[in-house]
């Protein structure tokens, strides 16, 4: 996370843009990024990659355009799930847009067909969920021309969509890692997380990663103490307890006080910092301290610093250290990705000037 050399970042500079069309009385397939987070009922508690969206948007429109929206939102595996519909989406950009947005109940097929093919200039559709179909994150050919036949020209407006990440270790001095993962990484090493959120598939990488960065020299942190509950309920008890004792039936919500003062220490000399992911459910208050402590760290930092993923975004809103931010994307890992200087297959197949 400390880095004084410059990042390259190749081959997205020269791409079309929409102004770069004329889009009067065309049909144009925006691919947007409306992956907002829900509560347990559905609602969306933060609707800034709806906002993000609203200058495109509103261009195509002043410029006559037929507008049609698609996205993604969750993982719903490939099959229709209310939970991951859009339909809030759309009543969310109708009210900020002030302007009809009609909803399509899939994004393909006769009846999304028909609708593409009678709208008028300004008109805005929005498609159900992508990833209600399994082919969508298969990169499948067919689905993609029967998305392409809708419209007359395709503009990317999902940066956080655009991504197909060990390439930065070659890049970095400091890996800090909090939140969920950390307890992949300290269940590897063979310490005790008890119900904590673990990917035991990646078990084997994470040792891989841990050996591979310090081997190279990089310093490589964990937390050293969590606050943990049993729920992630408001009001749920909870206890300070080191990260390597974890007892079963209690699960990490947040990094503690020691961790967040040998992060924030280690942030201190930075001159570049890259943020990507919070350190706990900060959403819930209770557990927001760590979260929050670090990003006013990586705000008072003498540093460039690039904020990337929803989440992160969210937390540095709710921190109110935003504006102290260099950059803010909310494309995590596709932020990552290009900062690796990788070619991302969403930026590199839309058309050179």
């Amino acid at each position: 996370m400390d880095n004084s050399h410059s990042i390259p970042i190749k081959g997205v500079l020269n791409k079309l843009s929409i102004r770069d069309l004329d889009i009067k009385d065309k049909r144009v397939f925006v691919r947007v990024d409306f992956n907002v987070p829900l509560d347990e009922n559905l609602n969306i508690t933060d609707d800034r990659r709806i906002r993000s969206a609203l200058p495109t948007i509103n261009y195509a429109i002043d410029e006559g355009a037929k507008i049609i929206l698609a996205s993604h939102l969750g993982r719903p595996k490939g099959k229709p799930d209310k939970r991951y519909s859009l339909i809030s989406v759309a009543r969310r950009l109708q009210r900020l847009i002030k302007k009809e947005v009609k909803f399509l109940p899939d994004c393909i097929g006769p009846e999304t067909e028909a609708a593409a093919s009678k709208m008028s200039a300004g008109d805005i559709l929005l498609i159900e969920n992508l990833r209600f179909h399994p082919e969508e994150e298969k990169n499948d050919e067919e689905f993609s021309k029967k998305l392409a036949s809708l419209a007359d020209y395709y503009v990317n407006d999902a940066f956080g969509a655009a991504h197909s990440i060990k390439n930065l270790e070659k890049k970095v001095d400091k890996v800090i890692v909090g939140g969920g993962m950390a307890f992949t990484f300290l269940k590897a090493m063979g310490y005790n997380v008890g119900d904590s959120l673990v990917e035991n598939e990646m078990l084997d990488l994470a040792n891989e990663i841990i050996k591979s960065v310090t081997s190279k020299g990089i310093k490589f942190y964990l937390p050293v103490d969590c606050v943990i509950a049993q729920s992630i309920e408001p009001g749920a008890e909870t206890k300070l307890v080191t990260a390597q004792e974890i007892p079963n039936g209690w699960k990490a919500v947040d990094i503690g006080p020691a961790s967040v003062k040998l992060f924030s220490e280690a942030l201190e000399s930075a001159k570049t910092i890259l943020w990507n992911g919070p350190m706990g459910v900060f959403e819930v208050d209770a557990f927001s301290r760590g979260t929050f402590a670090i990003a006013h760290a990586v705000a008072d930092a003498y540093a460039l610093t690039i904020v990337g993923g929803g989440d992160t975004d969210l937390a540095v809103s709710r921190a109110g250290v935003a504006e102290s931010i260099s950059f803010i994307s909310t494309g995590g890992g596709a932020a990552l990705e290009l900062l690796e200087g990788r070619e991302l297959p969403g930026l590199m197949a839309l058309t050179d000037k």
